[in-house]
């Protein structure tokens, strides 16, 4: 009986031990107050009297506290300055800066010295920049030109179709002595000068097709295709045996012209003939044939065009008996 009764006294003592240091800490956080050290030892650990819990004053409601809000500072004012306004009689002085005394260039395409990309045409670019130049070959095909422009001396093909060029002059070809061929179809030109071909001593291809041409000058003897269809050229616009020195004449378009007889002299290397829709009238025994020699034989002449002339070409049989092939034609 008395071992269970020490048993609960040391119970008893380690409860009261705990409570104290229990209570200590509350008083680190509760509101100082009196106490009376001596009636907190073990001897009257169990007088519920001694354990007055209210006498450490009114508990925190940490609900009941009031909250602080912490609000932000407006940011400090910024102060425009005032905006000038001119008074209205302000009048604003720009400087310009001064004009070119240079003349400005007039839109002509002369020759004067050849640049990186060929000579100047006069209208702000060179000729291989308003034209294509490659080795040799300038095309200036569709390039609304109304001039020739100005080449380089080294050109051997000039192209210039679909353009409204309206005049072959002296100087277009001056200096071009490598110049081959020539391709001025579709354009206006109505007047070639007399010296335009003079010196192109290399000429071969001359194609003048789709113009108003009604005169041809003195052309090079070293032309093989010469090309003047639909154009208003008359016999009395070709020189008297303009044909005749062409030794290396091959192909030779006339129609659709306005020619009164066959050219005579064709050279004998000639193979192709058109005269169709021409005002031929009549056929001469020596147009194709050598009247003082009978065994004169025209062998390259293989295709020759007379239709659409008001000529019969059956009247006219004497005038095709050294040629390989008749002629075509209409036949009245």
């Amino acid at each position: 009986m008395r071992s269970q009764a020490m048993a609960v006294h040391r119970q008893t003592s380690k409860m009261a031990l705990y409570l104290v240091w229990t209570l200590m800490g509350f008083s680190l956080c509760a509101p100082p107050v009196d106490l009376d050290l001596a009636a907190y030892d073990l001897e009257n650990y169990d007088d519920s009297n001694t354990w007055e819990l209210n006498t450490y004053g009114n508990t925190y409601h940490y609900d009941d506290l009031p909250e602080e809000v912490g609000t932000l500072a407006p940011p400090p004012a910024v102060t425009q300055p005032p905006a000038i306004v001119p008074p209205e009689d302000y009048v604003e002085e720009v400087t310009l800066p001064p004009r070119p005394t240079k003349s400005p260039v007039p839109s002509t395409l002369d020759f004067h010295d050849p640049g990186l990309f060929g000579p100047d045409t006069g209208l702000g670019m060179p000729s291989c920049l308003l034209c294509v130049c490659i080795s040799g070959s300038v095309y200036c095909d569709d390039s609304d030109l109304t001039q020739i422009p100005p080449l380089p001396k080294e050109t051997t093909h000039f192209y210039a179709r679909f353009n409204k060029i309206t005049e072959i002059r002296a100087t277009d070809f001056s200096n071009l002595n490598q110049l081959k061929r020539i391709d001025l179809s579709e354009n206006q030109i109505s007047k070639v000068n007399k010296d335009a071909f003079r010196s192109l001593l290399q000429l071969q291809d001359l194609m003048l097709a789709d113009n108003n041409i009604q005169a041809l000058p003195e052309l090079p003897s070293t032309l093989k295709h010469i090309d003047v269809r639909n154009n208003q050229l008359r016999s009395s616009g070709l020189h008297a045996e303009a044909f005749k020195e062409m030794k290396e004449l091959q192909f030779l378009y006339l129609s659709n012209n306005k020619l009164d007889y066959i050219p005579v002299s064709l050279p004998d290397s000639l193979r192709v003939l058109h005269l169709q829709n021409n005002n031929i009238q009549s056929i001469s025994q020596d147009t194709f044939c050598n009247t003082h020699d009978i065994n004169y034989i025209r062998k390259a002449l293989e295709d020759i065009r007379l239709d659409g002339n008001p000529v019969d070409i059956n009247l006219y049989a004497q005038a095709y008996v050294c040629l390989p092939r008749l002629p075509i034609g209409t036949p009245v």
